[in-house]
């Protein structure tokens, strides 16, 4: 399908794209999200304000005791960039995971989040690093803790005039364990069912799922059963039957909501034992 008519603008500073997105207009970055809906008509935006020629949302570095990932980072990014490999190696794995070549080439982490897909894999993995997502307004800038972020199907705590400039993780102590189990819908590569675990070395552990619900979670309950304990088969067995309890289990023609609970305690098992 062909677009509404619509103007561009390629901003050259977050001041810049700020002041035109206060006007109406939509960011563009990946665009892999956003093309889909305007081609749909789904969205129809005066203008499109190109952010991925601003330097400042496309690093990743380490500062104050937390790894900083910009917005505009691509996957590809993620997954090739040494810090992450060494200190938060899940984010390495699970941008290998997503779509592909081209998807990863373009696609960024912070179009990603703030289309909440409930089938994307950022949410999962920022969910389970305990991140904070770093979002800037006209009127200043703000954190938004990944917990409180995602609100419902393809919906967040991002407010229309607000840009997200970058995502900070707390660097992980030694002994940390991660990893990211997904099972892929093999056409969009999107999770029909995904788990990302982090485990510390006090045994302390998060787990969230995508794929599952209308958005990304934290799953306290399987958390509670294996957080300061050895993970084992017995641990293992108890957090499959403790996890999804009180969650709404989406249906759709991928999969019943009785198989993708199915795929959930499966993934969970899968990285339970991955971290083990």
């Amino acid at each position: 399908m062909i677009t509404a008519p619509f103007d561009y603008q390629k901003a050259k500073s977050i001041d810049e794209a700020l002041v035109a997105l206060s006007d109406g207009a939509k960011i563009l970055a990946g665009g892999h999200s956003l093309i889909p809906s305007l081609k749909l008509r789904l969205s129809r935006p005066s203008r499109l304000v190109d952010i991925t020629g601003i330097g400042t949302l496309r690093g990743i570095m380490e500062e104050d005791g937390e790894i900083v990932v910009g917005a505009a980072c691509t996957h590809a990014n993620i997954g090739g960039d040494e810090l992450i490999k060494t200190k938060l190696p899940f984010f390495a794995q699970g941008a290998s995971l997503i779509g592909d070549l081209q998807v990863r080439n373009y696609g960024t982490i912070g179009g990603s989040l703030a289309h909440a897909d409930p089938g994307a894999d950022w949410p999962a993995l920022v969910l389970a690093a305990d991140a904070a997502i770093e979002v800037r307004s006209t009127n200043g800038k703000r954190r938004i803790k990944a917990g409180d972020f995602f609100t419902g199907l393809f919906s967040t705590a991002l407010q229309d005039a607000e840009i997200i400039t970058a995502i900070r993780i707390p660097v992980p102590p030694n002994g940390t364990k991660t990893t990211y189990q997904k099972f892929v819908q093999p056409a969009s590569r999107f999770a029909i069912a995904g788990c990302a675990v982090m485990r510390f070395a006090d045994g302390k552990t998060t787990i969230a799922f995508t794929g599952i619900s209308d958005n990304a979670f934290r799953d306290s309950n399987a958390e509670n059963v294996v957080s300061g304990k050895t993970i084992n088969d017995a641990t293992i067995t108890s957090a499959v039957n403790a996890c999804l309890q009180d969650v709404n289990i989406t249906g759709d023609h991928y999969a019943s909501e009785d198989y993708r609970r199915h795929l959930a305690k499966v993934y969970l098992k899968k990285a339970l034992q991955a971290v083990a």
